[in-house]
């Protein structure tokens, strides 16, 4: 009997950086069902987004193209409903595709439906629960909401609460370490997760499948709850690559939330892998954990993402299920694009050819140590072109900072550097330009 083709299991957070992970030296940061995904499968270390900004990254991601060609340049477009998706072309394959938790594909719409499901067909999905990002939901739904977790909150009385800390912390910046009030079970990470598996209680069962879990986490503002919060208590950090403007304290306290974040993150990865055993679907399950790009966290006095540095370009990658390699950390330049034409190919299903995604399949099976000769990344008016060693950026504003790259066209070449050389191999903080 042929062996029915495999679920997969997708996990997309919000800006969690390459290196945050417990896997790397020097770093208290906790995530132990992680590391034993990588123990079962492969951890590459040179997976960059193709954008770092949420709407262009999950674009490119979507429709398997490169920033320059995949229809959203930046956050204030929507995803082309006239453009394929290797959500859709999975699903006409006879695959239930599920989605749960900020898809950013109509981000500056503001309104996702309270019932989360606004666009969801169009995009591809079979059955889904999409929600705004944190900062999007207040400015939309503080008085009437207009996507479904503003409505739970609206529902259980919170939203109040949940709406002044929120304008709390955007006047304390990135310093606004303390816990939110929410309960744990309201928290916004819990709420997605809790969709997630309610979506898979009630999948076919005689279908594959293909669930994708996007957390808003670790997102800022880094608002944990207060049992996560105690957590990390007196946990203390390396300081930032460069200075900030902000205290060793401040510091600590804001890696301290994104950790917390990170492993609550990582303990309903935990919980879904738990749930796969129980329905016996583990070993048919390619179970991957990635990013639509990383956070600055204070390196080189930036924060966020929208730059070229490996803190907001790099992103975690961690894939597990059958037929992959087992405990092999890959140095292949890999971009998250990539992922679109690797699940169409373990699903069975021709890549178009308008795609520039390539599958990544035989790098996970062992039968290559190669996949690109080099990655891109772009945003606005910079591109970066990295190949594992070098990394060369173009184009790059010479006074971005933290400007809002990507939200609007970059004006005359002369407000742009002269392009970049780093050799993260002898540099890998990006201190040395060549």
């Amino acid at each position: 009997m042929a062996r029915r083709r495999p679920n997969i299991l997708l996990f997309f957070p919000d800006q969690h950086r390459f290196d945050w992970l417990g896997t790397t030296p020097g770093l208290p940061v906790r995530t132990p069902n992680l590391d034993q995904t990588a123990q079962r499968g492969v951890r590459f270390t040179h997976a960059l987004t193709p954008s770092p900004l949420c709407a262009p990254a999950r674009a490119c991601l979507a429709s398997g193209k490169e920033y320059a060609r995949c229809g959203v340049p930046s956050n204030a477009a929507n995803y082309p409903l006239d453009q394929t998706t290797f959500y859709s072309l999975l699903r006409a394959s006879g695959y239930w595709v599920a989605s749960c938790g900020k898809l950013d594909l109509n981000k500056p719409d503001l309104n996702t439906g309270v019932d989360g499901r606004r666009f969801l067909k169009q995009w591809g999905f079979s059955d889904g629960i999409n929600n705004l990002g944190k900062w999007d939901a207040v400015r939309a739904g503080a008085v009437t909401p207009t996507d479904p977790y503003m409505a739970y909150l609206h529902k259980r009385g919170l939203a109040a609460t949940y709406v002044a800390d929120m304008r709390k912390r955007a006047y304390a910046k990135h310093a606004a370490s303390w816990p939110s009030p929410l309960p744990d079970d309201a928290y916004c990470d819990n709420w997605i997760a809790r969709n997630g598996l309610k979506l898979m209680r009630r999948f076919p069962k005689d279908r594959p499948w293909c669930l994708m879990i996007n957390f808003a986490g670790p997102h800022d503002p880094w608002d944990v709850t207060r049992r996560m919060w105690e957590w990390w208590r007196g946990v203390n950090f390396p300081p930032p690559n460069g200075s900030d403007g902000y205290s060793q304290e401040a510091n600590n306290g804001i890696r301290r939330n994104y950790s917390a974040m990170v492993e609550n993150i990582d303990r309903w990865v935990g919980i879904y892998l738990q749930e796969l055993r129980k329905r016996g679907e583990l070993e048919n399950t390619l179970v991957v954990y990635s990013s639509d790009h990383g956070e600055m966290l204070g390196d080189h006095g930036l924060w966020s993402k929208r730059l070229p540095y490996q803190p907001s370009a790099g992103v975690p990658l961690i894939v597990a299920g059958p037929g992959v390699q087992r405990n092999v950390v890959s140095d292949a330049p890999v971009s998250t694009m990539d992922l679109a034409a690797t699940f169409l190919d373990y699903g069975g299903v021709a890549r178009p050819q308008d795609m520039d995604s390539r599958t990544f399949r035989p790098l996970l099976e062992g039968r290559t140590r190669h996949h690109r000769d080099w990655v891109l990344s772009g945003l606005g008016p910079w591109r970066l072109s990295f190949n594992g060693r070098y990394k060369l950026i173009d184009g790059y504003p010479a006074a971005a900072g933290t400007s809002r790259i990507g939200d609007a066209p970059y004006r005359p070449a002369a407000d742009r550097q002269p392009p970049v050389l780093f050799d993260l191999q002898q540099d890998p903080r990006e201190n040395n330009r060549l």
